[in-house]
């Protein structure tokens, strides 16, 4: 017998045991919680064959107005960084209006730096129903998403209309 479990160590063999039974504690709470939160078996039906995967733009609906807008925005920007890479504000809005957006729908971030530096990128939106068709230029490309539109109404935060 170990030095441990010696009779004339009856502490140490008290410890062992508190241990063991802490240990076998804690390994039977671990069981309990994973049989939990363990999933069930999947039928045989289902094991055989993959669930169809399915994305939030492939199940989502599109508003009609809102593609057509995301449609025109982007063309219409592609259109003009292909003269010019790097447009000013004005130029930007004069392209979205001519598209035909409305003028009051149209926002456009600045295109100089306050001390005068062009920007490294610049945003326009589109105000569409609910959503905000929103196009990027940066070096020359360009990236349209669509967003909510803000609780003031608008796409941007701040003045740039």
């Amino acid at each position: 017998m170990s030095r441990i479990m010696a009779p004339e160590n009856g502490t140490a063999a008290s410890a062992v045991r508190v241990r063991t039974a802490g240990t076998l504690l804690m390994l039977a709470a671990a069981l309990a919680l994973t049989a939990c939160t363990a999933s069930p078996a999947a039928p045989a039906s289902q094991a055989a064959s993959p669930a169809p995967s399915t994305s939030p733009e492939a199940t989502a609906s599109v508003d009609p107005a809102v593609a057509a807008a995301t449609s025109t925005v982007e063309s219409t920007l592609k259109k003009l960084v292909a003269n010019n890479p790097k447009p000013d504000r004005e130029a930007l809005r004069a392209a979205l209006v001519s598209a035909g957006i409305p003028k009051a729908n149209v926002e456009v971030s600045v295109s100089r730096t306050p001390t005068g530096l062009d920007v490294d990128a610049m945003e326009a939106a589109a105000l569409t129903g609910e959503s905000c068709v929103v196009g990027q230029i940066r070096d020359g490309g360009v990236v349209v998403t669509v967003l909510p539109v803000l609780t003031t109404g608008k796409c941007f935060v701040g003045d740039a209309r």
